[in-house]
């Protein structure tokens, strides 16, 4: 199923933006549409959220980065108001691709590349095709280890192993309403009254949609593929601040694994900070973003 209405939902957006930008449709090659924020002036900064939200997962961070940056937070492909389409592919590959024609469609040049989670590995991966297009990368808490956010709580576990398997995944899928989202997204904050009801609210709106538990069970059963992802790490030549949360699911051997990877790397640890860097530290994110703006463009190796 593609999705049918014209415009780009912009209900709950407009309640942080308060009407300043814009909020369109992007068409991809297949003909699905990816809903997107663009607002702000300056140089291109192109956001990607985590597993299981939406643009308006920024929405505390991308205030402080308006009168700086032209700022492009897109929902990818399925997520948030994106379209729904019967037989899409979630691993990675496409996710990325999807990015890719995201910046190139746009012929976006001297981006900042920036994601939390799902969308920090999926900026890392994409920068390699996106060559001279994009200046750097900031990673906040890339997903690329085994048993993320089963790591976040015991519920979070049994939801997320419950939803991948065969039988029964189709069932925990529908399973979901907002107290069992914010137990589970609890596991991802360093404070848990920093995950605003507001949010969780629009992420139940959001599963409500027609398609979207299939969409979510198929997220969830292709993770791994953002693990094999890491083997494109050593061949990011940009600069790269890659940053954890003291207390996110990743693990210390995990964090050093990145960063032996990475050819050019520099680690930002932030403190009371968990999985939702933007949630816990929204204007630390804004400050380490805001902190690159104006380096020099490198030299991209050909």
């Amino acid at each position: 199923m593609i999705g049918t209405q014209t415009t780009p939902d912009t209900g709950y957006t407009a309640t942080w933006t308060h009407g300043r930008g814009d909020v369109k449709f992007l068409t991809l090659a297949d003909g699905s549409r990816i809903r997107y924020l663009k607002v702000g002036v300056g140089p291109p900064l192109v956001l990607l959220h985590t597993v299981r939200t939406q643009l308006d997962y920024f929405q505390l961070v991308i205030p402080q980065l308006w009168d700086s940056y032209t700022v492009y937070a897109l929902d990818l492909p399925g997520m948030g108001w994106s379209d729904i389409v019967d037989g899409a592919d979630y691993q990675e590959p496409a996710l990325r691709a999807a990015v890719v024609e995201f910046v190139t469609k746009l012929d976006l040049d001297g981006v900042t590349l920036a994601g939390e989670s799902m969308g920090a590995t999926l900026a890392l991966s994409a920068s390699l095709e996106l060559g001279d297009r994009v200046t750097r990368v900031v990673a906040f808490n890339p997903y690329d280890y085994p048993e993320g956010i089963e790591r976040g709580n015991l519920l979070a576990k049994l939801i997320v192993t419950g939803t991948r398997l065969p039988v029964t995944g189709p069932i925990f899928a529908r399973l979901e309403n907002k107290p069992l989202l914010r137990s589970v997204m609890r596991g991802g904050v360093a404070d848990e009254q920093n995950l605003p009801e507001d949010f969780l609210s629009e992420l139940r709106r959001v599963a409500r949609r027609k398609g979207y538990p299939r969409v979510a069970r198929a997220i969830f059963r292709n993770l791994n593929s953002l693990i094999v992802a890491r083997e494109r790490y050593p061949h990011v030549q940009v600069p790269v601040i890659l940053v954890y949360g003291d207390l996110d699911w990743s693990r210390r051997s995990d964090r050093a694994g990145v960063e032996d990877l990475l050819p050019n790397v520099d680690t930002v640890v932030l403190p009371q900070a968990g999985h939702f860097t933007a949630f816990d530290q929204p204007a630390e994110v804004a400050r380490i973003l805001l902190s690159v703006r104006d380096q020099p463009r490198p030299h991209n190796p050909a």
